[in-house]
């Protein structure tokens, strides 16, 4: 009996052992540091292309048991337009800013909106896109308005949608009355399509009056967002025409006066980050494409032809909108080759 109550003693003091390391290895990853709080200015409201940040607020808080506050101000703390300024000024601790806004303060962003770039997966993406802003003269870019791209803000390629006869080749743009922006907009108006200035608003009316016959967007959630789906005809489903970037951006001051402990931490955040935010896009992808494709034709290119979208328009596009508009002021050769490199390692080509 008593050699049955000491087996039954010990096997409790090891299962409460067992328990004891399991809730001692769940605070193994805890920061200890001291009170802070950082104000971080964006736009819009929780969405995928937040869901990386959404991630790293809730785990600042969680690893460092609330000691690191780090707020999402959702409508912003200034203009989207001016969240580079307020950074610089040190109105808030960080922000996130779109190339396109402000080409002339950031020139070397602008790669990002390059129609036909090799970055089309998205893995592809974030680790040539990561590896970008690394670069010194990104890092020098940036130092001047006194911040450091912290990571990407990706967005999904941009895809068209529309109405009538869907394109099959180049030569099918031609006459197309398209909305499109930025890289994009330069490579359909270089395949001969008309470009429509439309607000995002009023793409569903239009497209579905015959004013314009194609909508660019991010593809699938903006789409679905404005609910283009419901009045075309067909869609693109591996064009990659284009992106943006809309980075996150530290405070240089704020950064250098955090702990180091917590700089640690925000790095190591980051790549978890990314794939927040990679799996919320494909999942609305998940939800949106059965709708589409139920819904529409998809128009699909071979690799071929998509070869042949980036020598023809692609390439001649990178040298004029970026090597040629911006050699004077930044080494945009030099940055063009490296960012195709780091896609091409990426890829595993």
């Amino acid at each position: 009996m008593l050699h049955k109550t000491l087996k039954g003693v010990a096997a409790v003091a090891v299962a409460l052992g067992m328990a004891g390391a399991a809730q001692a290895g769940s605070h193994s990853d805890m920061v200890d540091g001291p009170a802070v709080t950082w104000n971080h200015s964006i736009w819009g409201k929780p969405r995928a292309y937040t869901a990386g940040l959404e991630y790293i607020v809730a785990e600042l808080d969680r690893r460092t048991g609330g000691k690191f506050q780090y707020k999402l101000s959702y409508g912003g703390l200034s203009k989207p337009r001016e969240n580079l300024d307020g950074i610089q000024l040190g109105a808030f601790e960080a922000a996130n800013f779109c190339n396109f806004y402000s080409p002339e303060k950031t020139p070397s962003s602008m790669i990002f909106s390059l129609p036909f770039l090799p970055i089309g997966d998205w893995n592809v993406r974030i680790k040539a896109s990561d590896a970008y802003y690394q670069h010194p003269h990104i890092k020098k870019e940036m130092a001047v308005w006194n911040s450091m791209i912290y990571m990407a803000g990706l967005l999904p390629q941009y895809e068209f949608l529309g109405r009538g006869t869907p394109p099959k080749s180049l030569d099918d743009w031609k006459g197309m009355r398209v909305r499109a922006g930025g890289g994009v907009a330069k490579a359909m108006e270089q395949l001969g399509a008309t470009l429509m200035t439309v607000p995002a608003t009023e793409v569903y009316t239009l497209l579905e009056r015959g004013t314009v016959d194609a909508v660019s967007f991010p593809f699938t959630y903006a789409h679905a967002a404005y609910k283009v789906n419901e009045v075309a005809d067909w869609f693109t489903g591996n064009f990659q025409p284009g992106t943006a970037d809309c980075p996150t951006v530290f405070n240089i001051d704020a950064w250098n006066a955090l702990p180091k402990q917590y700089q640690d931490l925000l790095m190591e955040l980051r790549w978890t980050a990314y794939d927040k935010m990679r799996e919320a896009f494909e999942a609305a992808d998940a939800k949106n494409l059965p709708i589409f494709r139920a819904g529409m034709t998809e128009i699909r290119f071979t690799p071929e032809e998509l070869a042949t979208f980036r020598k023809e328009v692609g390439e001649p596009l990178w040298k004029e909108a970026f090597v040629d508009a911006y050699g004077g002021k930044i080494p945009a050769q030099e940055l063009l080759d490296f960012l195709l490199a780091e896609a091409a390692k990426a890829s595993g080509s």
